[in-house]
């Protein structure tokens, strides 16, 4: 299995590139942490990092899920930003 041709990310996954040189740079390009707001990026990182030192399924799921979310909330945030935004510049 290649991890970097799944387009879903998994439990599996997050386990085989723990594995690579640059575990934590790869696993945080896969969460799209860049998508996620300032503080939601640095935790996500801590967060990755802890799992690679630990390896643990529990975490990778954990991380999977958390990730997800705040992405999510992240795309809300800026949508409900864009309509306030354009609401203002009404005349």
């Amino acid at each position: 299995m290649n991890p970097e041709k799944s387009p879903e990310l998994t439990v599996q996954t997050l386990l085989a590139l723990r594995k690579e040189d640059d575990a934590v740079r790869l696993i945080t390009e896969r969460l799209r942490v860049k998508e996620m707001g300032p503080a939601d990026h640095i935790r996500t990182k801590h967060e990755v990092k802890a799992f690679v030192e630990s390896g643990d399924t529990a975490a990778a799921n954990k991380l999977l899920l958390s990730g997800k979310e705040r992405v999510a909330l992240n795309q809300a945030m800026a949508e409900k930003i864009a309509i306030t935004q354009s609401q203002k510049q009404r005349p």
